[in-house]
């Protein structure tokens, strides 16, 4: 009779990065290319599953304007479902796992499980696509500090975290927040800062990147006529004014 090999249970939550393909880690795509099965979720630059062996399963999970493939419930069942058939599970996301991407909460739910479980970290979108496009979070004279805020809790309101940041002289990075742009607008013309520098980056560090420079009292005029839309980062703050002048890199590095 022929042994067959029992595969351990296994789940590996990965950071796939922004969204620029070459923006992942080694060990980020050894562990693509030792899975049995890939979820993946929406943000996640798809040429990343050539990666995998021709013989791994791969499932979209993730959102699209507002439209669940599966509801988080079902996505943690399915990590174990498959983890006890087949394995190794990764469960790719994009920017960082642990960054806003719920991978605490499903390495959590699958433990009592047993699985084995692992974590990839990857390049968080908060600090990448700001760089991209040459804005640094910090800078002397300009910020000391930069806080993370998604815009949206658990109950689709307002993160109150907004109101917190918007007192600060921090630099404001703002994750998920174009549903919520004239809510946030407000927020900080409450606190006298018509004039500080905002940038939104839609699609940043992709191919299709779009970007759009202004201030508080401008930059819902600006979306508005550039189209700009979710998925975006909203940068607040003075660094927005200390942009470095970058050559196409990404680019040059391409053709070397």
């Amino acid at each position: 009779m022929k042994h067959v090999a029992v595969k351990t249970p296994t789940l590996t939550v990965v950071g796939a990065g922004p969204g620029d393909l070459d923006l992942i880690t080694v060990k980020a795509i050894k562990a693509i290319e030792s899975a049995d099965v890939i979820l993946y979720d929406a943000l996640v630059n798809e040429d990343l599953l050539n990666y995998a062996k021709k013989d791994t399963e791969c499932i979209f999970v993730g959102k699209r304007k507002g439209c669940y493939s599966y509801q988080q419930e079902q996505i943690n069942e399915l990590i174990v479902m498959k983890a006890q058939t087949k394995g190794h599970v990764v469960r790719l996301k994009g920017g960082d796992p642990f960054i806003f991407g719920r991978g605490a909460e499903e390495i959590d739910y699958v433990r009592p499980f047993g699985l084995e479980t692992y974590v990839v970290p990857g390049i968080t979108s908060a600090s990448a696509v700001p760089a991209y496009q040459g804005i640094p979070l910090t800078k002397r004279g300009s910020s000391e500090s930069f806080w993370v805020v998604t815009a949206t809790t658990k109950n689709h309101t307002l993160s109150q975290d907004v109101a917190l940041a918007a007192q600060s002289t921090a630099t404001v990075v703002i994750l998920m927040g174009m549903h919520k742009l004239s809510q946030i607008v407000e927020v900080f013309k409450g606190f006298g800062k018509q004039n500080t520098a905002v940038a939104i980056i839609q699609n940043g560090t992709r191919e299709d990147e779009q970007v759009g420079i202004g201030t508080i009292e401008s930059i819902e005029y600006l979306a508005q006529e550039k189209q700009l839309s979710s998925p975006a980062i909203i940068i607040i703050g003075d660094v927005v004014k200390e942009r470095a002048v970058l050559g196409e890199i990404k680019h040059e590095f391409a053709k070397a």
